[in-house]
């Protein structure tokens, strides 16, 4: 109950200050200034809140106090599926989603989340910041939910870490247990890699991979060491399967109702945050990195080819749609 009480609360709160724009900003109606509420998942210590709470001093700063951003963390607003529907209504004005979310809006999002789609963050970063490769992707939910995507925040390259290794091709991964997300696309990734993929909830692994229920997991090296899964399990392959992905989304109508001014500022400190992000990714992976060494895990390079050739049916499994061909090619053009 003190939960639900809280986040009561909390949306009240949003509420109000959603409320409190000059104009409302419904149905296109000029908005000349407001304080945007901003739904977060994360913790007051992890980058995306850091970045986004400075957006919102830059923002502020830029907009002589005109607009500002108040960030909610820890899911305080609710989880990502039901706050996308209060940003669609306009109770919320913007929120971080994962890619999963999306997908399930307009499943060609998911060729973003596919292995082997991004070959670093920043060929990834300079895909989702050029209009002539997402523009049409990331406007495709304004007219059926009134969303915006902005861009987004990366979650780095995820790869694998094991109780016992090193790790170093697919066939050493045969018969081990590693745990995935609850997604279609993860388990076949995990399977094709060589493992066993075993869906279960984040907050259930350190237990399993301390009892050895798991015999290992992916994700990207910041979560394995926040969540102290480097006390367990201290192999870790080099594997980069896959770069995550966050979006940054805005209710349409606020966007829209923005004067030409105030966008273009809103647009400038909104690039200026995704690169702040990405390099605060890079430095705390970097430290988490040392970290983890520290704690006496090993970290060791892989065949990237075998894992590659491994996962290239996943991907052409998932291309069934010709847009979705065209979009995956314009990526690995970018990267060229």
């Amino acid at each position: 109950m003190k939960v639900s009480f809280l986040r009561l609360c909390a949306i009240g709160l949003a509420l109000i200050l959603a409320l409190s724009a000059c104009s409302s900003g419904l149905s296109g109606t000029a908005v000349t200034g407001k304080t945007l509420v901003l739904s977060l998942n994360q913790s007051e210590s992890h980058p995306s809140y850091v970045a986004l709470a400075d957006f919102g001093q830059r923002l502020k700063a830029a907009t002589d106090g005109r607009w500002d951003v108040k960030v909610y963390p820890n899911e305080t607003l609710g989880a990502q599926q039901e706050v996308l529907q209060l940003v669609s209504d306009g109770s919320v004005d913007m929120a971080v989603a994962s890619g999963t979310q999306l997908e399930n809006l307009n499943p060609h999002f998911g060729v973003l989340n596919l292995p082997t789609t991004f070959k670093s963050i920043d060929h990834q970063m300079s895909v989702i910041s050029d209009p002539s490769i997402v523009g049409g992707l990331f406007t495709s939910l304004e007219d059926s939910k009134n969303l915006t995507v902005l861009g987004g925040l990366t979650q780095g390259d995820r790869n694998l870490y094991t109780l016992t290794g090193p790790i170093r091709e697919p066939a050493d991964l045969h018969g081990m247990k590693i745990r995935v997300q609850e997604s279609d696309i993860h388990i076949k990734m995990v399977n094709a890699m060589g493992g066993s993929a075993t869906p279960m909830s984040y907050g259930e692994v350190y237990t399993a991979l301390q009892s050895g229920v798991l015999d290992g997991a992916e994700n990207n090296i910041v979560s394995y060491v926040t969540q102290h899964h480097n006390e367990v399990a201290k192999y870790v392959a080099r594997t980069r399967h896959l770069i995550g992905l966050d979006y940054m989304l805005i209710n349409s109508d606020i966007y829209a109702g923005m004067s030409d001014t105030d966008r273009r500022i809103f647009d400038a400190q909104w690039q200026q945050t995704m690169k702040e992000h990405t390099a605060m990714w890079k430095q705390e992976t970097t430290k988490a990195i040392q970290q983890a060494t520290d704690s006496g895990a090993t970290f060791n390079d892989v065949d990237l080819a075998a894992f590659d050739q491994a996962l290239a049916p996943v991907v052409k499994g998932a291309l069934k749609d010709p847009a979705d061909h065209e979009l995956f090619d314009a990526i690995q053009e970018a990267n060229k």
